[in-house]
């Protein structure tokens, strides 16, 4: 799959990452992590200092992925209100699917604090405005609910956004503690955690088939060198690529663009260095980074072909800067790394822990959605609950049968 083209940032700063040999031998493991991205991160994370044997294999490079173009605004709240998932699970359901994404962001705090590598992890606070008067009554709906359910957070009057910013809009929700961090960092900080936890990781090691073995009760990966891993269990965790291993119908992609700007000497006019979003589909998103860049994305396109999404990349490159200039006139920024990639999502609007009868004692974590990162976490901790301790509740609430679904 061609995921993404273009001038990637965050590898720029973190040029000297840690970097592991190619498997040259056959293994036998308690868990096998397939993936070498954020999600497949935050497995080997959780299981890191556990005494089950955890092997990682990456068929290129840490991290070189959709980790680097993942632009890593860590928030609660996702492209579909919660208000609307609750029309298709209901207000117990989501009010849950909340608190765990809450504990995620916590989660994600927690292990940068653990990790020996710097993440840039850093709380910010959200604007999360109306593109439109039609916007503002589902807004203040959506707040509410938030409200009910403990979220910090306030809504913003038209006065209260020009007292802040250097533009104008109708209302906004504005939640504290969200977050920012380096998503490359992130990633490799997290399998350097693990790697000294006697974690086996292997790059260059490409799973070119798989099968079950009944008599031992294992999964049997073979690789591109010619050996094999024997596993107790198995952990797709290989992002968007999980689909060329099994598809999901649930699952759809559209073509998204991002610009890093050069760093810019004074952010002053952007009040608390807000992460900034809105409720226009497609929607426009701001933040800022940890020397004083900008990240610019959104404006997706509806198409999955690669050569389409490539062609449009100069004209949303210009059409992102006048974005930002729209609302910050005073910041002259200039586009020093930009790119396309494929973004996907789920139909319904929550991401999904894939379980499949032609795939025993294995997960997919298809982490998919705009807060691809703080889905991660939480499907990555309740998949190695499960293995660990088995029968984990929350985890049916992802599941790709969804069989609490209100029908």
């Amino acid at each position: 799959m061609n995921l993404q083209s273009g001038e990637y940032y965050w590898p720029s700063t973190f040029r000297d990452a840690p970097s592991y040999q190619s498997l040259k031998e056959n293994l036998t493991c308690d868990v096998l992590i397939v993936g070498g991205g954020s999600s497949a991160a935050q497995c080997a994370y959780y299981l890191a200092g556990t005494p089950l044997k955890v092997v990682v294999v990456e068929k290129g490079k840490i991290g070189s992925g959709s980790t680097s173009t993942n632009t890593a605004l860590i928030q609660y709240s996702g492209e579909k209100m919660f208000t609307d998932l609750i029309k298709t699970f209901g207000e117990d359901y989501i009010s849950r699917h909340l608190q765990l994404l809450k504990e995620s962001i916590n989660e994600i705090e927690k292990a940068s604090k653990t990790v020996d590598i710097d993440t840039e992890f850093s709380r910010r606070d959200t604007l999360y405005f109306a593109s439109s008067k039609h916007d503002i009554a589902r807004l203040k709906k959506e707040f509410e609910f938030l409200k009910q359910n403990q979220s910090k957070l306030d809504f913003l009057e038209k006065h209260d956004i020009e007292a802040k910013y250097p533009f104008s809009r109708d209302a906004a929700i504005y939640s504290y503690n969200d977050a920012e961090m380096n998503p490359f960092k992130f990633t490799h900080a997290l399998f350097d955690y693990a790697a000294k936890k006697r974690t086996q990781i292997y790059e260059h090691t490409e799973m070119k088939g798989c099968h079950y073995d009944q008599q031992h009760k294992n999964m049997v990966i073979s690789t591109n060198h010619g050996y094999s891993i024997y596993a107790r269990h198995v952990i797709f965790a290989a992002g968007y690529e999980g689909l060329d291993i099994k598809q999901e119908k649930k699952t759809s992609f559209v073509s998204t663009y991002t610009v890093t700007t050069n760093p810019i000497k004074d952010l002053s006019s952007w009040y608390n260095r807000t992460l900034i979003w809105e409720t226009a589909r497609p929607y426009f998103y701001m933040r800022t980074t940890a020397d004083n860049r900008i990240i610019i994305g959104g404006l997706d396109e509806n198409t999955t072909k690669s050569g389409d999404r490539d062609s449009k990349l100069v004209d949303k490159r210009a059409q992102l800067i006048d974005e930002l200039n729209r609302r910050f006139p005073d910041i002259q920024a200039e586009p020093e790394y930009y790119l396309a990639a494929f973004y996907g999502g789920t139909s319904d609007g929550l991401p999904i822990i894939g379980v499949y009868d032609e795939y025993p004692s294995s997960y997919f974590l298809f982490a998919f959605g705009d807060n691809g990162t703080v889905y991660s976490q939480l499907l990555a901790k309740l998949i190695t609950q499960d293995i660990l301790e088995g029968n984990n509740p929350d985890i049916a609430l992802y599941l790709n049968d969804r069989p609490l679904l209100k029908k």
